[in-house]
């Protein structure tokens, strides 16, 4: 469970990319309050460290987050002490009767979990489908092929007050397969510490994701974003709505 998302990459993205999670929040709620969910408990697949959580308690939902890495999870818990936060596979962990279900960033893309196999994704809707209440709603977002040119992969660095994170980008298009190579340095005393991760993502065309949450029985409408925030290129959201 400590391979991925390790102390210092959890840091710099928590401090140097917590935007998107922030962005995404007030079109989340929204979809919720339309969808009649204004209360109870909403369980945060790949919370990451919290910071959508943390909207959603603060909007007065109780929270559940579950994520694989230990290091993203104990940040979350320091944010936002009032929810429970699981470390755990997203394809094992129980999810309890909700009345939403939430996953942003990609989450479902990538191929951490060995129990992530070809049928992981239908199974895992199917789960969804049974914790939420009737009426319920499951709102995530997933990325698509065409996230970097055939052939040329991208490269780029981001650095913050004490960190640099390089990433490298490739994508195999005959395998529908996203990699990123990508190498942290965080200042610790007076020297930088360098740590590598390689993460890999499978890409998912968007009718092929509809017709599985259809197959689970949802009713499904994709978006190009959430509110007034506009997803990356080759991202698509689906809102996927539980018969009341």
């Amino acid at each position: 469970m400590t391979e991925w998302y390790r102390e210092d990459l959890a840091h710099i993205h928590d401090v140097g990319f917590g935007d998107y999670a922030l962005k995404t929040a007030p079109g989340i709620l929204e979809v919720l309050n339309r969808s009649g969910v204004r209360e109870g408990l909403v369980v945060d697949l790949g919370c990451g460290s919290g910071l959508l959580a943390r909207e959603l308690v603060n909007a007065g939902y109780r929270v559940l987050g579950i994520d694989i890495s230990a290091a993203m999870i104990e940040i979350a818990r320091r944010r936002v002490p009032e929810a429970e936060f699981r470390v755990g596979s997203l394809f094992e962990e129980e999810i309890p009767p909700c009345g939403a279900v939430v996953s942003v960033g990609e989450v479902f893309n990538y191929l951490f979990d060995l129990r992530g196999d070809e049928d992981a994704l239908p199974r895992l809707f199917r789960r969804v489908h049974d914790a939420l209440t009737p009426g319920g709603v499951f709102v995530f977002d997933v990325a698509e092929p065409g996230q970097v040119r055939r052939g040329v992969p991208a490269r780029g660095f981001t650095e913050g007050e004490d960190w640099v994170v390089m990433v490298e980008r490739e994508e195999n298009p005959d395998r529908g397969v996203l990699t990123r190579r990508i190498s942290t340095f965080r200042k610790v005393g007076e020297s930088y510490r360098r740590d590598d991760e390689v993460h890999r993502q499978r890409l998912y065309r968007a009718p092929e994701i509809a017709g599985k949450l259809r197959r689970a029985g949802f009713r499904v409408r994709t978006m190009r974003g959430y509110g007034e925030f506009r997803l990356p290129r080759a991202h698509v959201a689906f809102v996927a709505r539980k018969s009341a």
